[in-house]
């Protein structure tokens, strides 16, 4: 994270053909909030959510991936075809588009630029390859890594979620191995502690409320 952009209007951005970028008003801020796979950051972000901020958008993520039993298509995630998602990738139309474990991920750019322009936090919930082709294009944007209390606790979660045959789970434990090591390239590492995850939160909020305190002035490109 730097302490100013130095972007242009125009200039290529993470994902997708040269597109028009967005002036942030001053002291909005892109907060990414990444992290292996079953380590509850959606749990966290619920929770986040829970409190009322009439400054903040919560960006919701395009996916290829099959939705689940639990999850609600416009509030979870927007689940598309590969094609209409490629479609839209062509068009420019994410801030990034990762593949990740199989199945395609993209962060909506109108979401994040109308946001910001009116002077709202974006909240983005990415996988590392997308945390880092944002933080490319937006070098002040604040990135959180969250992370379990051990491995043996991250797989037990990941067990006990029952929502993926035996070979994507071990997909994803391989994946969640390696995205640990990358934790140091991130502003915050924050703990997710079994049972605490309105505690994370809190730490999180913490972290946004001293980001704006630090750069009260501040206007993101996007």
């Amino acid at each position: 994270m730097s302490g100013a952009e130095e972007a242009t209007v125009g200039a290529p951005v993470a994902d997708g053909p040269t597109v028009e970028r967005t002036l942030g008003a001053p002291g909005a801020a892109v907060v990414i909030i990444s992290g292996p796979s079953g380590v509850g950051k959606d749990t966290i972000i619920h929770a986040m959510r829970r409190v009322e901020h009439p400054d903040r958008h919560y960006v919701i993520t395009c996916t290829t991936r099959d939705k689940r039993w639990y999850e609600e298509d416009g509030k979870d995630y927007h689940f598309l075809t590969q094609e209409a998602f490629e479609a839209t990738r062509a068009a420019g139309g994410f801030l990034e588009a990762s593949e990740v474990h199989g199945k395609w991920y993209g962060t909506p750019r109108d979401q994040v630029a109308a946001a910001v322009a009116a002077g709202r936090d974006a909240i983005l919930k990415i996988d590392v390859q997308g945390a880092h082709a944002v933080n490319r294009m937006i070098p002040a944007a604040l990135l959180v890594f969250v992370v379990p209390p051990s491995l043996d606790e991250l797989r037990r979660r990941l067990v006990g979620r029952a929502t993926e045959v035996d070979e994507a789970l071990e997909r994803r434990w391989h994946n969640a191995a390696l995205e640990l090591l990358q934790q140091d390239r991130y502003d915050h590492v924050v703990t997710n502690h079994t049972g605490q995850a309105d505690q994370t939160a809190d730490e999180i909020e913490a972290i946004i409320a001293a980001e704006h305190a630090a750069h009260p002035d501040r206007r993101l490109l996007v």
